[in-house]
C-alpha cells in the first residue's frame, strides 16, 4: 500500500511539472527525499519511465494537429503539418548529438544539489527578466516558426541537460527570445518533447536495463497512466493560462524553490 501512495505522489509531481517551466528534475529530487521507492535502482528507472506517460499526453492532445495523414486535412494543411515535423527534427538534432556524447559526464559531474539549485534560481531570474521586456512576437503560431528558429531553439534546449534547468523552460524561453509568441513557443516545446524525451528515456533504459518484478511492472504501468492523466490536465490549463498571463509567476516560483532546495539539503538533511 505504501508503494502505491509513493507512486501516486511521484506521478502527480511528474505530470504537473514536466511541461511547465519549473524543472521536473528538481521537484522529483525533492519528492524522492520523502517518498522514494525501493530499491534505489528501481526508483531511478521509475522516474525515467513515467515520463513516457507525460509524452503520450502531448501525442493525444495534439494528435490531429500533428497527424500529416489525416484525410480531413487539405493538401496545404497536410504539408504544413509535415513542415512542423521537419522543424521538430531539426530542433532535436543538437540535443540528440550532445546527449549521446555527454550524458555520462553530465550525470557524473552536474547531477548534484548545488547545480540543481543554481539552475533553478538562474533560469527563474532569466524568465522574469525576459518577461519584463517589451518585444512583439514575429511567430504567432507554431506553423510560422522557421527552420533556423527551430534549430536555435534546439540549441537552447541543450542547456536543459544541466539538471534543474527544465527542458520546458529552456525551449519556451529560447523560442520567445527568437521571436515566438508564448503560445507558439509552448506548443513547439511540447512537440519537441516527443522525440527528445523518447530518446532520453530509451537511452536511460538501455543503460539501466529492464529487469523488473511483476509488482514493479505494475507500479511502472500505474505511474505512467497517472502521469499521462495529470499531464493532459496540466497542459490544457497551462495553455489557457499563458494566453492571458505571462511567465513571471514561474520565474518567482523557481527562485523560491531554489532557496528551499538549498536550505533543505544544506541545513536540514
Amino acid at each position: 500500500m505504501m508503494d502505491i501512495i509513493k507512486v501516486i505522489i511521484l506521478s502527480i509531481v511528474e505530470g504537473v511539472t514536466e511541461f511547465v517551466p519549473v524543472s521536473s528534475t528538481g521537484h522529483l529530487i525533492l519528492a524522492n527525499e520523502f517518498v522514494a521507492l525501493e530499491p534505489a535502482s528501481f526508483a531511478n528507472n521509475f522516474n525515467v519511465i513515467i515520463q513516457l506517460g507525460a509524452i503520450m499526453a502531448v501525442v493525444v492532445l495534439y494528435f490531429e494537429k500533428l497527424n500529416p495523414f489525416d484525410k480531413k486535412k487539405g493538401k496545404t494543411e497536410r504539408q504544413m503539418t509535415f513542415n512542423v515535423w521537419k522543424k521538430v527534427i531539426v530542433g532535436v538534432l543538437p540535443a540528440m548529438v550532445l546527449g549521446l556524447l555527454f550524458d555520462d559526464i553530465i550525470d557524473e559531474y552536474l547531477f548534484n544539489v548545488t547545480v540543481v539549485a543554481l539552475a533553478l534560481f538562474i533560469w527563474g531570474l532569466v524568465i522574469v527578466l525576459i518577461e519584463k521586456r517589451e518585444k512583439p512576437a514575429k511567430f504567432n503560431t507554431v506553423y510560422d516558426i522557421t527552420y533556423r528558429t527551430a534549430f536555435t531553439i534546439g540549441l537552447v534546449q541543450c542547456l536543459a541537460m544541466v539538471p534543474g534547468t527544465s527542458r520546458s523552460a529552456a525551449t519556451i524561453i529560447g523560442g520567445m527570445l527568437v521571436g515566438a509568441s508564448r503560445v507558439a513557443a509552448a506548443e513547439f516545446s511540447f512537440f519537441l518533447a516527443i522525440p527528445t524525451m523518447f530518446g532520453a528515456t530509451f537511452l536511460r533504459l538501455y543503460k539501466n536495463g529492464l529487469v523488473f518484478t511483476s509488482w514493479e511492472w505494475f507500479l511502472l504501468a500505474f505511474g505512467s497512466v497517472l502521469s499521462f492523466i495529470v499531464s493532459l490536465i496540466v497542459i490544457r490549463v497551462f495553455l489557457d493560462y499563458i494566453k492571458k498571463h505571462d511567465f513571471k509567476i514561474f520565474g518567482y516560483y523557481r527562485m523560491i524553490l531554489s532557496v528551499v532546495f538549498m536550505a533543505y539539503f544544506l541545513f536540514i538533511k
